[in-house]
């Protein structure tokens, strides 16, 4: 099924639940924590998924969906749409020249980002320079005008600042990741159908015949900018499944360095949405 035909299907189940008065409460389920211990060790992690069809939420024993932690390229998700639907990118293939007198490369850069990015390819390598750069065209104000009306956080972006999102000044809780991907798949925000479309495009991690997976990273070290302490992370993004309404999901896991978060986020995240029962053993193989 096409990704926007699942949308409007999404809007049309929304509107009915909407009609009948929510009389679906969300219910929880609770995979335990002790049996995963092993794969967690010297890690902090909460995960969050609700399946927008039958409203279940499914969450790892223990998790803290509520303290707000800095988003880092996670925020890639909401600013590709704000990027799109102010009109700094007019769709993926938007092309921004690096120019390395004013973005000049830090030592831990990969060589990727070193080099002109389209929207879709800084959004896939996480190239923080293109979306500083979208956020100086965006402004402050429209940042947070917008993130207020999408309950993004704290929906804070200070004046002349092109790294609110990568200094720790935006937070953000797994519950609201969860939160902001449920009315945004669900179209009750004022998104364009084709944004959010491109956004399903460029955030496609993994697909089957019958299921594909979205996904955007982010992590960054708690005290910005000191590459020596602990470094937290995220994977958040959907499983869009045939003829069924999508299930938003997010993962932050917090660790002393970033090598025990970097293959980790992904790979837990898929793990926990197989106990959810989200995904099938196997998907990712």
């Amino acid at each position: 099924m096409p990704f926007q035909t699942a949308i409007a299907a999404c809007s049309v189940c929304a509107l009915i639940a909407c009609l009948a008065g929510e009389a679906r409460a969300e219910t929880r389920r609770v995979i335990a924590a002790d049996p995963l211990a092993k794969e967690m060790t010297g890690r902090d992690v909460s995960f969050l998924a609700r399946d927008l069809e039958t409203q279940e939420a499914c969450l790892l024993e223990n998790s803290d969906l509520e303290t707000r932690h800095g988003p880092w390229s996670s925020f890639k998700i909401p600013n590709l749409l704000i990027a799109l639907e102010t009109g700094a990118a007019d769709g993926l293939h938007a092309e921004r020249s690096w120019d390395p007198q004013r973005r000049p490369a830090a030592g831990y850069w990969p060589e990727d980002w070193r080099r002109d990015q389209t929207l879709e390819s800084a959004f896939r390598r996480s190239a923080a320079w293109y979306f500083q750069d979208v956020a100086v065209d965006v402004g402050a104000q429209t940042y947070r005008t917008v993130l207020d009306a999408w309950r993004y956080g704290n929906a804070a972006a200070p004046e002349a600042s092109d790294r609110f999102w990568l200094d720790r000044t935006l937070r953000i809780s797994v519950s609201e990741q969860v939160a902001f991907l449920s009315r945004l798949l669900s179209g009750s925000l004022d998104v364009a159908p084709k944004n959010v479309e491109a956004l399903a495009t460029a955030s496609l991690d993994r697909r089957s015949p019958e299921i594909s997976l979205h996904g955007k990273t982010g992590s960054g070290p708690l005290v910005p900018g000191d590459f020596s302490r602990p470094f937290e992370g995220w994977y958040v993004g959907w499983v869009a499944r045939t003829g069924m309404q999508p299930i938003p999901f997010a993962l932050y896991a917090r660790a002393a360095t970033y090598g025990e978060i970097r293959e980790f986020r992904r790979e837990f995240a898929l793990r926990m949405l197989t106990e959810c029962g989200y995904l099938p053993d196997g998907f990712d193989r």
